[in-house]
């Protein structure tokens, strides 16, 4: 059967476009008609709508007419790696939101044992949640979140049972410290081993991990005191029993 070639008009009425879409996708390059009449008309012919059908197939799938126009003009067009790369964003934006699901579950948390908190509160604590990811990798956010659920299941809440852990262990500290205890005496290396003992708890025995937590607190170290209400002389006290117990 033969195709006629038709102009805009009949284009627009049977695509349900716009006169004014397919004039700004002749415009930009996505969608040139192959032929013009006498005066200067555009028509399509039946390759042009193939490749509009193309364009509208991909607009569906989420690309820009910008990433359709590139495509679609190379000599090595692939459909199945537009739909790849397709998948690949959707897979981003599943996983940022991901994300943004676990820190409002923690803030929901947080807000149901302390109450109310004010908007620069949640807007500190939405700001050191998401500093705290960027310091270990999605491997690493992972184990942590398997260990989590592995010990809910067994019963136990590994974030209340760890956050209790320190609150005593940094109380003792206060107490050497109130004491002018010497951070190199017994009974202070005594705590510096307890902290080790927490710090391998919370990476799992991962030295990555372990080491990523080191370096969190020394180039985030103001920061995160003040959010968890930590006061850093205690912090400093810590670090210098820890230098005490090096080799």
């Amino acid at each position: 059967m033969c195709f006629e070639a038709m102009k805009v008009g009949e284009l627009a009425r049977r695509t349900r476009l716009t006169i004014r879409t397919l004039h700004h996708y002749d415009e930009i390059g996505l969608l040139r008609p192959s032929l013009h009449t006498g005066s200067g008309h555009r028509l399509y012919t039946a390759d042009d709508v193939a490749r509009l059908q193309q364009v509208l197939s991909l607009r569906q799938l989420g690309f820009s007419l910008e990433e359709i126009r590139d495509c679609l003009n190379r000599p090595d067009f692939s459909p199945v790696e537009l739909i790849e790369r397709h998948l690949a964003r959707l897979r981003e934006q599943v996983e940022l939101q991901r994300k943004l699901c676990q820190r409002l579950e923690a803030i929901a948390a947080g807000l149901r044992t302390a109450g109310d908190v004010s908007a620069e509160e949640f807007l500190q604590t939405s700001e050191v949640m998401t500093m705290i990811e960027s310091y270990y990798t999605p491997e690493q956010m992972e184990s942590f979140r398997t260990r989590s659920a592995e010990a809910a299941a067994a019963g136990e809440d590994l974030t209340q049972q760890g956050t209790a852990a320190w609150q005593e262990l940094l109380a003792q500290y206060q107490v050497e410290i109130d004491s002018g205890t010497d951070p190199a005496d017994p009974k202070v290396q005594a705590l510096e081993k307890r902290r080790q003992a927490l710090v391998s708890a919370f990476s799992g025995g991962d030295k990555a991990i372990e080491e990523n937590l080191k370096r969190m607190w020394t180039e985030q170290g103001d920061k995160l005191c003040a959010q968890f209400g930590i006061d850093p002389q205690v912090m400093a006290y810590l670090g210098k029993a820890a230098e005490a117990a090096s080799p």
